[in-house]
This record gives C-alpha cells, structure tokens and sequence, in this order.
C-alpha cells in the first residue's frame, strides 16, 4: 500500500503540537508526530463510533487484548495472553504507574542516555530516582552497558526503565543484550519496565524483538508498555497497553488503582482495536516511506552539511545528528531554529550525551526534509543570515 504525506497547506490545518508550536514559516520536525493521513481503518472506526455516540467510559472487558496479540504473533511471533493485556492514557502513565508498583519511594531506577527526554521527568514522579548508564557504541553499532548495568544493580537500583527500540537512536535492542538484562533482572531482582513504543515501526531490516520473549526470566520480571500512538499518529485518542508474561506481574499490574484503567480514551481504545486489527497495510505502507526517507536525509547530510554525523535508523522515523562539528554549540537546535527556521528536538534533554546533538523528525515528505537540509546548510554557509523560507518548494 502506498502511502505518502500530506502536504504542508493541509498540514497546516491540524492544531497539534506539532502544528501550533511554531509559526508558519517553520518547518517542524522535533516532536513525534506524523505527517501522513490517518489509516483508513481507523477513521472509519471513529466516525462509526461518532455516529452511535460511542463516547462514554471504556468498557472492563474489551477487545483490545485479543486484537493486540493477534497482532504481535502475525508481526513479530510473539504469543501473548490477550487476559495479560490492561490498558491506560498513554505510554507516559504506564511507565509511571509500572514503576509505582515495582520500587519504594527513593529507590534508584536505571535509564540509558542519550533517551526520551520524559524519562527524567517520570522516575520522579513514580517515586524514583535517576540513574543514567550510558549505552555503549561498538564496531557493530549501538549496545547496552551491560557491565554499567550490573553495577548500577549491585549497587540497589530496583527498577530498569528500558527503551526498545531505543528513542532517539532507532535502535532495537539485540536479542543477546536483552537475554543478558532479563538474567541481571533475575540474579538482582529487578524490575524492567520496557518501553516498546516503536516496535511496530521496526524497518526492514531491523529485527525487534520483544523483552518479555526471550526467557521466562524476562516474563517474570518485565512489563512491557506499549500502545498504537506512535506508529498510527494517534496519540492524541489517549490508550497504552501493559502487558505482563507471568502471574506474578499480572497481579502487580492488576492491584494498580482502578483509575489507572478508567483513564483510557475510549476513542484510543476502539482507534488501537481497528489499528491492531486492520491498519497493517498502512503501516507497512508508512515503514516503507520511511526507509525511503532515511536513506534520502543520510544523501542530504553527507551532500550539504560536511562533518555532520548520522547514522541510518533500523527503526521509527527520528535522526539522532550529531552537529558537533558545526560549531553550534552545546544545543543546536537553538541556532537550527533562529537562523533556519527549522525546529529540531534539543539534544542536550536526551542526557549529557546529548550535547552537539539534535533529534529530527523525518516522518514527512521528501520534500519538507529536502527544504530542512536545504534550510540547515544555509545557515551554516551564511552565518548572519536567516534562511529564505521557500514555501512552495517544501509544499
């Protein structure tokens, strides 16, 4: 299925974040928001519920369990218990009501940097507090600390807030890494709490596999916290799953407060049904784009943005740049902002890694990210000048 972005005079129209953040002669491609049209599915499916005025509280018993695990053993062979599956808002609540169950207030919980800037934000509010193992980069790419990560462990961290695939990289995690966090959790009695927002945008070839698959050490210490937001644009609807693979981890999940169920968006709820059900084509359509987009932007950097570094994603649509290079300084978003128009996640609100770094969007059209770049290396060959903004081209 093809699958192409709107263009910019639509996009426009939206009154997301993504949209209103900014003025109209920013192109912005810092929050993870989408640029192409809802799946058809899905639209079909709230426009049925608005025409049966659907709109009440989410019902206990639902379909989504059933629909997210068809989905997760056609994808990625994963066998979930559909009665394992609760839900919630969104990834956000899991995380901190996940981590509410698992530590005692004060307890140290691990992340790895460079990471989703809400990370930092979270662990407090569940109680914790932050420890940062910084991944590792090899020869053959990017790994988790694994030694760091035992340290952190001895040295009393309850809870690990794992990302798979990792934001802002677009890493999967490796099947070996996550089997030897899955036996650390184990050996420690730690809690994962595994955030695998991104998996169903894992590109062709990426492999992602799922923390609670690969041992029953995983299933009896892990939660994976999950929803159709990111890959389906449709965070807004409000709905997160929790997923658990043991007995022990479904009950904690079931004594959180009745509220944290209650708290799920009933149009999330049926927009996650239709897309698990039925928005696959779509999606493909979209990782397909995607990839096509990736490898554009790596031609675009290497083309006009000399000594900038980039590393091709194996999954989601975000770039981790490095821009340090540049001269920019420690935050280049800022000068990306003020001199391009172009508005770039900061890079220093991932963790100290972070700085001389920027996280691009290119969930878009070729176009738009061709006027980013075009934009980026305008601003870096004209230093006291502002970008042109050259609308049309870009539209």
């Amino acid at each position: 299925m093809d699958v192409t972005a709107d263009p910019l005079s639509l996009l426009r129209t939206r009154t997301s974040m993504k949209w209103r953040s900014y003025p109209d002669d920013v192109l912005p491609l810092f929050v993870a928001e989408l640029d192409f049209p809802l799946a058809e599915p899905i639209g079909e499916a709230l426009i049925a519920a608005v025409r049966r005025s659907d709109t009440g509280y989410v019902a206990p018993v639902n379909e989504l369990g059933e629909a997210f695990a068809a989905f997760a053993r056609r994808r990625w062979g994963w066998r979930v218990d559909p009665g394992q599956v609760a839900s919630t808002t969104d990834v956000s609540v899991a995380i901190v009501e996940s981590i509410r169950r698992t530590i005692t207030p004060g307890d140290q919980v691990v992340i790895n940097t460079p990471v989703y800037p809400p990370f930092f934000d979270l662990v407090p509010e569940a109680g914790g507090r932050v420890v940062e193992v910084p991944l590792i980069r090899g020869q053959t790419g990017w790994a988790i600390d694994l030694e760091g990560l035992e340290a952190a462990f001895r040295a009393g961290a309850r809870a690990f807030l794992l990302c798979n695939p990792h934001n802002p990289l677009g890493h999967p995690q490796s099947v070996e890494d996550l089997t030897a966090v899955a036996e650390l959790a184990a050996r420690y009695d730690v809690s994962v709490i595994s955030d695998e927002v991104h998996a169903p945008l894992t590109h062709s070839d990426g492999t992602f596999t799922p923390f609670l698959s690969v041992s029953p050490a995983a299933a009896e210490h892990g939660i994976c916290v999950t929803a159709a937001s990111k890959a389906w644009n449709i965070a807004g609807l409000k709905c997160a799953l929790m997923v658990t693979g043991s007995e022990r981890m479904r009950a904690l999940v079931a004594g959180m407060p009745q509220e944290v169920n209650w708290r799920t968006g009933q149009f999330g709820l049926i927009a996650s049904i239709a897309a698990y059900r039925d928005g696959e084509p779509w999606l493909d359509g979209v990782v397909a784009a995607l990839e096509a987009n990736r490898v554009l932007l790596a031609e675009l950097v290497d083309a006009q943005l000399p000594g900038a570094g980039y590393d091709q994603p194996r999954a989601s649509y975000l770039a981790w740049l490095d821009l340090r290079s540049l001269g920019w300084g420690d935050d280049p978003s800022v000068i990306a902002l003020e001199r391009a128009r172009v508005a770039l996640h900061p890079g220093p609100m991932f963790g100290a890694p972070g700085r001389g770094f920027a996280r691009l969007n290119f969930g878009c059209s070729p176009e738009v990210l061709a006027e980013a770049i075009s934009r980026l290396a305008h601003a870096l060959a004209h230093p006291r000048e502002t970008a042109v903004v050259r609308a049309k081209s870009a539209s």
